[in-house]
């Protein structure tokens, strides 16, 4: 089980970054909330790591604190929800909005995310109901210690590929969105000299 890495960032392609750890570069897909705030190319970073094994491939997905992982965990379990829905959940909203939506019993939210239904988000707000009943999403000092991924303007982080649009369509995709959602959802909110990382944060926004 690989549950920790603390590597040098070796690229960064939306939801997917390379963390090169002693020479090793690992894959690690992470959602969005945790791959806004990793540093720059060329920068160190630890991520809590969720190990998936399965029998066409091995996969990595990456969190920015032990309580996202923990949640992630918890979605997984639920069925019907597997590593990609999940990744996509904590993408499209917040780990704090997700567990008021579950409080709330806010089916519309849900169905809003790529893949999830109405029938999958009535069984994910039932199961996830006494999971999360006494969850606290705030990091604690263990979690903020050894985060060491500090905020930085996306427009500035290095190796950020040409065309942004395009980039920012394909994460999009690769989170579960139609192609045609995912097109409209940039062009809605594209503007002259913005990043791909700020496109797809703010088209995730305005298609929430």
């Amino acid at each position: 089980m690989i549950g920790r890495l603390r590597g040098e960032i070796a690229d960064k392609q939306p939801p997917e970054v390379l963390l090169e750890v002693g020479g090793v570069g690992y894959e690690v897909q992470m959602p969005m909330s945790s791959f806004f705030k990793l540093p720059e190319v060329g920068q160190t970073a630890t991520i809590y790591t969720h190990f998936v094994v399965r029998e066409d491939a091995q996969l990595l997905f990456g969190f920015g604190s032990k309580s996202e992982r923990a949640l992630f965990r918890e979605l997984i379990k639920t069925n019907g929800v597997g590593p990609k829905l999940g990744l996509a959940i904590l993408s499209g909203m917040t780990a704090e909005q997700f567990v008021s939506c579950v409080n709330l019993d806010d089916v519309t939210a849900l169905t809003k995310l790529p893949g999830i239904g109405k029938k999958t988000a009535e069984r994910l707000l039932i199961e996830m109901r006494d999971k999360l009943k006494d969850w606290h999403t705030s990091l604690d000092g263990a979690d903020a210690a050894a985060l060491e991924l500090p905020a930085v303007d996306a427009a500035e982080q290095a190796g950020m590929p040409a065309d942004a649009k395009a980039d920012a369509i394909s994460a999009l995709e690769a989170l579960g969105y139609k192609q045609n959602q995912a097109k409209q959802a940039v062009a809605k909110i594209a503007k002259p000299g913005m990043s791909s990382e700020e496109l797809i944060r703010d088209a995730l926004k305005s298609m929430m």
